[in-house]
């Protein structure tokens, strides 16, 4: 990973700050919501004291049997097609049965569907009827109060029985529905309104179990006009509020879920709607539609309620971005229960507060975000081109054997890569010096040797001329044959300190490589012998910048030492190569591989491969491949050696020389 990938990915790091915008948003969203719960909370509670002290007519504490509005016509026939819109709300009566009860405006209408795997059949006039399956119906009326035996032995119309005394108004016979099925039984009867019962009781025997003439007597439930008008008086605006009984019945409702009126401007999109749902909003519960209408009102903050402990509920609201606050508030009086206000209040001010905030929160952290991310991006940059420079510089120092070209980048900064460029310019200045010190060293010792090496000749000369025992003959050849090593070793530093100021002084000039690559290669053919010399040179000619006497004379060096180790019967080959800043000669020849250890040095000045020379012979002082080297780096190039299949190839890489300006 590079220093600006490592700097981009602190950078991303910045993106904690939008992040912990959002949970504030969020924890802002839930405060308001909590405040805006328990102003709700606290009007549900006036309300429901307001109620008791205004002595509303409430339902009573405990089980009733609610009456529903019927808005389909109901045929008393004894089947149950007429109660299908009601049945989802059927009251369950023990285990086995369920009863219904519906008006209009005529009518009090009583369906009882009973589950019975097993039938004892008798009329309600029989005698043995109360032994037989049967049901005891009770109804009241003030202080009036009758019950009815109500059995058949056969489906059909039934007739129920007045078990008691004549009760006021209320008749003595009932006439009724009786329809059974492979699982049960079900009575269908309706009773006149004006009758004002305020109570009504069933009892389910089956086969004359438990007591037979025992009923389950509640009062009567209805939603309640007059309580509903209470309500209109006392529920804040902008609020609907139902009461329900203990049982969760609707007893009286005032008020709609209606949105304050706004412009199509100001209400949430669907985005802001997304968000709000999916990045702000805590949990929602799903809009309760189906509760809207119904008579019971089955919700968990009304469950929640009922047991005593006031509730909130927060649900989404129809309209689109728009929330529902509900709150749950027990009606007590005396220490009874006797119902729940529920208080619903539709908003869209906590969505579109919440948005603004998330919205303006989140273009404000991703501008600071671009804005610290491109500073970062230009700073790692910057940082990243300056070490760029201090590499390049470092690395040309090392091409030019530790000499700098110029002066050191970045050696006036004032920040720590400024220390550590002065640092490696006063490396290199001492590095190159000591490179300079070892590059003059042969002329000065070549220099200095000539006078030794003349006066220790002219000694010989004279011991020689002095008449010596013939005994010392030998020991005056071996110094006279060390004194003309020394000396040619002398000469060829001089030669090797003349070859660099002659290259240094070449004149270049605008030459076709591939001319004299070719004409080297031809001449290279009556001195190879018996060894095969082929060519690899391009069709187009190949112009470059040059000084064509140091090409020739390097190359001259390389075939001199290809052919000195390929075998008499061996191959060379000679290739020009076009590159994209210059062009490669490459000299490859049959023989033994280079050793690894020397493929770094050869090179340098004074290093040679061939074997030690022989008493007598003169030393090979390893100046040929350092003067390709030089011609090399005059051109700007390099020179490599590597081992091939079979031999070694030799390439020079050169880029041509600088052209000199006209003075």
């Amino acid at each position: 990973m590079t220093l600006r990938q490592k700097l981009l990915l602190v950078a991303l790091c910045t993106l904690a700050l939008p992040v912990a915008g959002w949970l504030y948003v969020r924890q802002m969203e839930t405060l308001l919501r909590e405040g805006q719960a328990q102003a709700l909370v606290a009007s549900a509670r006036a309300l429901a004291r307001s109620l008791v002290v205004v002595d509303a007519p409430l339902p009573p504490a405990g089980a009733a049997w609610y009456v529903q509005q019927s808005n389909v016509p109901i045929t008393v026939d004894g089947y149950g097609d007429d109660w299908a819109p009601l049945s989802a709300w059927a009251q369950p009566l023990d285990r086995n049965a369920r009863v219904m009860l519906a008006e209009d405006a005529h009518w009090l209408y009583f369906y009882i569907d009973v589950r019975a795997a097993q039938r004892h059949r008798a009329d309600a006039g029989d005698r043995l009827a109360l032994s037989a399956d049967h049901l005891i119906v009770s109804i009241a009326s003030g202080d009036d109060a009758q019950r009815y035996l109500l059995a058949s032995a056969a489906p059909g119309p039934t007739t129920a029985i007045a078990l008691d005394a004549e009760a006021g108004v209320l008749p003595d016979r009932i006439n009724a529905q009786w329809q059974e099925d492979g699982g049960g039984f079900h009575a269908e009867f309706r009773l006149p309104r004006g009758l004002r019962l305020d109570h009504f009781g069933v009892g389910v025997h089956l086969g004359g179990d438990g007591e037979p003439l025992s009923a389950d007597n509640r009062p009567l439930l209805e939603f309640s006009a007059s309580l509903s008008q209470e309500l209109s008086r006392l529920a804040p605006d902008g609020v609907r509020v139902r009461v329900l009984s203990p049982d969760a019945w609707l007893m009286a409702q005032s008020g709609k879920l209606q949105l304050p009126d706004q412009s199509l401007a100001d209400r949430p999109g669907w985005l802001a709607s997304l968000i709000y749902r999916s990045l702000v909003a805590g949990r929602l519960d799903d809009a309760g539609a189906w509760a809207e209408d119904a008579p019971r009102i089955d919700l968990p903050e009304v469950r929640r309620a009922l047991k005593g402990k006031p509730s909130t509920s927060w649900r989404t609201g129809e309209a689109r971005g728009s929330v529902v606050l509900a709150a749950a508030m027990p009606i007590t009086m005396r220490g009874k229960l006797h119902g729940v206000v529920l208080l619903e209040q539709p908003s869209r001010a906590v969505p579109l507060l919440a948005n603004r905030a998330l919205f303006g929160l989140l273009i404000v952290s991703f501008g600071v975000l671009l804005v610290a991310g491109g500073v970062l991006l230009l700073f790692a940059t910057r940082l990243t081109f300056r070490l760029r420079r201090l590499r390049n510089a470092a690395e040309r120092a090392q091409d030019n054997d530790g000499r700098l070209d110029g002066p050191f980048p970045l050696i006036d900064a004032t920040d720590e890569l400024g220390d550590l460029a002065r640092s490696f310019a006063r490396l290199f200045e001492v590095v190159g010096g000591y490179t300079d010190y070892l590059r003059t060293l042969a002329s000065k010792l070549s220099h200095e040797l000539n006078t030794p090496l003349a006066i220790v000749k002219s000694s010989l000369d004279n011991l020689d001329h002095a008449g010596l025992p013939a005994e010392a003959e030998p020991y005056l050849a071996r110094a006279r044959d060390g004194v003309a090593r020394l000396g040619a070793l002398v000469r060829a530093m001089s030669e090797a300190t003349r070859m660099e100021r002659a290259i240094a002084a070449a004149e270049a000039e605008d030459v076709d490589m591939a001319e004299i690559v070719r004409g080297c290669a031809e001449g290279y053919r009556g001195l190879a012998g018996g060894r095969r010399i082929q060519t690899e040179l391009p069709d187009e000619p190949v112009r470059m910048h040059v000084s064509p006497e140091l090409i020739a004379q390097a190359l001259d060096k390389l075939f001199d030492n290809a052919v000195s180790f390929t075998p008499a019967d061996g191959w060379l080959r000679i290739a020009l190569r076009p590159t994209p800043d210059g062009a490669d000669i490459e000299l490859a020849n049959q023989g033994p591989p280079l050793p690894a250890a020397m493929q770094g040095r050869l090179f340098d000045s004074l290093v040679s491969l061939r074997d030690k020379a022989t008493p007598g012979d003169a030393p090979h002082l390893g100046l040929g491949l350092y003067v390709v080297r030089l011609v090399a780096e005059r051109h700007q190039g390099s020179a490599s050696a590597r081992n091939i299949d079979g031999g070694v190839a030799f390439t020079l890489h050169l880029k041509g020389m600088p052209r000199q300006r006209l003075a």
